[in-house]
Formats: structure tokens, C-alpha cells, sequence
């Protein structure tokens, strides 16, 4: 008889307080990484009603970056017109909206352990201590789990109907949270999903003072619908479970509704709960940081992995010492489902990707603005250029290096 669970992955809109704090710190680290691409950035952001508040250690080596920090306001400010907070009497618009800048250089204790040929050891070092980890199946295309994958897909599409004028009362902030039943560990049918978006007072009821039942159809119609259709029309059903903005109203959202801070959404951003989590946040980190770069690694070996066929699904932790090059551990736990020896395949690993902070930086090429795209809709599970830690060029070579025929 089938063992039967449930299990649950959520999702944030861009316009999540959390998720807009994510938005201005990779968007401050872009612009600066533009202009020199060696720039120390640890920037945080706190947004609240009326208020942006940048804080955080950051060191440029050149004029242009230097003066990209001193714009830092103003790109806060695009950012948050980007995401779509134009409108003013809501509480936060990025015209009305304060900024405050409290922003330093990194300590030079730190410094000596991550800079190439300084302190005591030659090669660049690890920017801090930690474990971080990557995770990998075969539950959909991108390899990831299907909750969290489709609790994406449902933020993207409230965006877009958003955007595009869809849905013209639909407002930035909102969640997705998708419950999927499995037998026996393979996914069986969608058990429930939750809505929640900020909307106008267009579509509330005079009666109730909450949000229509039209509108809520209009939501599963326009939005949840059409991405299980998309990705996985099999797992429709009509027992599907939907609690669409189930408080009744969400009129007051966004950062007044909220404060917002960066890196709170570490869930979210990776894996939806599905494997282990080091605890380290990834948004407003040049790739220097660890936290960031060995995880997005980590992702990108654990995805060859379950490509190359040597696992169902897999997961891998690496561990750091600041101003220590080469990892303390790796570990690679496939759940059962490896189809060659665990130590062999972390043998194999250990020998043909790079581990060094400097190795994994130069192999994926991190030393580039592209973090703002990597902000929200979840760091993994991603496609285009600038997520290098998705491609799984690496097949060939695990296979071969474990004496394996073929491609897969």
C-alpha cells in the first residue's frame, strides 16, 4: 500500500515587504558590481510606511563605483517604481518614501581572510564561517520540488496579470502557498492552494466590506489555473482546495502594511522547506560571500547530479571557515535513491568542481550584475543566461569520471 504525505512550499510577489528589501539590496550590489566587479557588498534594507533604510558594509576601488554608493537612494527609489509602489495615499510610493543611508566599509579583520595574497593564507578565503546547501530532484523539469516550483509560477502570473493589466485591481503585494499530495514520494495531485493578493476597493464588496467571490474566481481563472495547466495538467483535479485572500480583505499591504527586511525569506528563496537550509541569506552579498556563492554551487552540483541519472534526488553540504579556501566538508546525501555508491559520486565531486571561493566565482561567473533578476521568483528553478548554477554541463563529466557510459 502506497505511503501517502503532504507537503507545503509558499511563495512571495515582488511587492512583499520582505522581497522589496531583497529587490533594493541586489539592485544596489548590480549597480555597483557594474562598475567594479571586485566590490565587497554586504547591503541590508529595511522598508516600513514612508521609509527605506539602507545599512551595511560596503567597499568600492574606483570613482565610478564610488559613485554609484552615493546614488544608492536613487536606486532604492527605481527599484521600488519598478516593482510597481507609483502610487501615492497607499503609505509607500518611491517618490514620497524616505531613505536613510547608514553605510560603511567592510572591517579590515575580514578583509585579510577574503583578499587573494593577503593574510595568512595566499588564496582568497572564504568570507565567513558557514554551511550552506544545494538540492535537486526529479519532480519537474528544472529539477526542483513541485511545490515550490508552482508556488513561483503563481507569484510570476499574479505579476503578470498585474502588469499587464489583466486583473487592473491587483496591487504588488500578495503570497502563493501550494499543498501537494504524495504516495509513496511521488507527487499525486494538487491538495491546496493559497491566494492571497493586495487589491484595490474595487473588488469589495459594499455588503461584506471584503472581496468579492467574482473576483476570487477571476483569481483561480487568470492565475492559479493556468500555471497547473502549464506545468503539470495531469495533477488538476476537482477536489482542489482554494483559499483565495482567506482573511477576506487585503487592502493594506506592501511595506505599510509591513516592515520589510532583507534576507528574511531564505524558504522561499531556496527550496520551499524541501531538504536542509544553512540559515545564511543570499540577497545584497557580492559573491565573495559564501552564504551566496557556495549555495548557488552547491544547487548547481546537486542539479548535475540528478541529470547525469546517478540519483533520483540529492542534496549536498559544503562548509566553510572564514579566510579558509578549500571547504571544511562536503556531504551528499541522495535519500535512498543514488544509483552508483554516495561516496564515489562525493569523490567524484570533491575532483572536478571547483570548491574555492575563487573557483566557484570564476566557474560560474559571478563577478557580474546579475542579482536583481535572482531576487524574487526564487533563486533555483530558473532559466537565462545570467543563472549559470542552472546549467547541467557537468553531466559528461560525472558520468565519465565515475566510469559510466553515455550522457545519462
Amino acid at each position: 500500500m502506497a505511503t501517502k504525505h503532504l507537503f507545503t512550499s509558499e511563495s512571495v510577489t515582488r511587492g512583499h515587504p520582505d522581497k522589496v528589501a531583497d529587490q533594493v539590496s541586489d539592485a544596489i550590489l548590480d549597480a555597483l558590481l557594474a562598475k567594479d566587479p571586485k566590490a565587497r557588498v554586504a547591503c541590508e534594507t529595511l522598508v516600513t510606511t514612508g521609509l527605506v533604510v539602507l545599512s551595511g558594509e560596503i567597499t568600492v576601488h574606483n570613482e565610478k563605483a564610488e559613485h554609484e554608493l552615493l546614488r544608492a537612494d536613487d536606486i532604492a527609489r527605481d527599484t521600488i517604481r519598478d516593482i510597481g509602489y507609483t502610487q501615492s495615499g497607499i503609505g509607500f510610493d518611491y517618490q514620497s518614501c524616505g531613505v536613510i543611508k547608514a553605510l560603511h566599509s567592510q572591517s579590515p579583520d575580514i578583509s585579510q581572510g577574503v583578499t587573494e595574497g593577503e593574510g595568512e593564507h595566499k588564496e582568497q578565503g572564504a568570507g565567513d564561517q558557514g554551511l550552506m546547501f544545494g538540492f535537486a530532484c526529479n519532480e519537474t523539469k528544472a529539477h526542483m520540488p513541485l511545490p515550490i516550483y508552482l508556488a513561483h509560477r503563481m507569484t510570476e502570473k499574479l505579476a503578470e496579470v498585474r502588469m499587464e493589466g489583466v486583473l487592473k485591481w491587483v496591487l504588488p503585494d500578495g503570497k502563493s502557498q501550494v499543498t501537494v499530495e504524495y504516495a509513496d514520494n511521488i507527487p499525486q495531485r494538487i491538495h491546496t492552494v493559497v491566494l492571497s493578493t493586495q487589491h484595490t476597493e474595487d473588488v469589495v464588496s459594499p455588503r461584506t466590506g471584503n472581496m468579492t467571490d467574482k473576483a476570487k474566481q477571476l483569481l483561480i481563472d487568470k492565475v492559479i489555473k493556468p500555471v497547473v495547466m502549464a506545468e503539470c495538467p495531469k495533477l488538476w483535479n476537482n477536489r482542489i482546495k482554494f483559499h483565495i485572500n482567506p482573511t477576506g480583505r487585503f487592502v493594506v499591504g506592501g511595506p505599510n502594511g509591513d516592515t520589510g527586511l532583507t534576507g528574511r525569506k531564505i524558504i522561499v528563496d531556496t527550496y520551499g522547506g524541501r531538504g536542509s537550509h544553512g540559515g545564511g541569506a543570499f540577497s545584497g552579498k557580492d559573491p565573495s560571500k559564501v552564504d551566496r556563492s557556495a549555495s548557488y554551487m552547491a544547487r548547481y552540483i546537486a542539479k548535475n547530479i540528478v541529470a547525469a541519472g546517478l540519483a533520483d534526488a540529492c542534496e549536498i553540504q559544503v562548509s566553510y571557515a572564514i579566510g579558509v579556501a578549500d571547504p571544511i566538508s562536503v556531504h551528499i546525501d541522495t535519500e535512498g535513491t543514488a544509483k552508483v555508491d554516495e561516496r564515489a559520486i562525493e569523490k567524484a565531486v570533491k575532483k572536478i568542481f571547483p570548491l574555492t571561493p575563487k573557483g566557484i566565482i570564476n566557474h560560474l561567473k559571478l563577478r557580474r550584475p546579475i542579482y536583481a533578476e535572482t531576487s524574487y521568483h526564487g533563486h533555483f528553478g530558473r532559466t537565462g543566461p545570467n543563472f549559470t548554477w542552472e546549467k547541467t554541463d557537468m553531466v559528461a563529466k560525472l558520468r565519465k569520471e565515475l566510469g559510466l557510459k553515455g550522457k545519462k
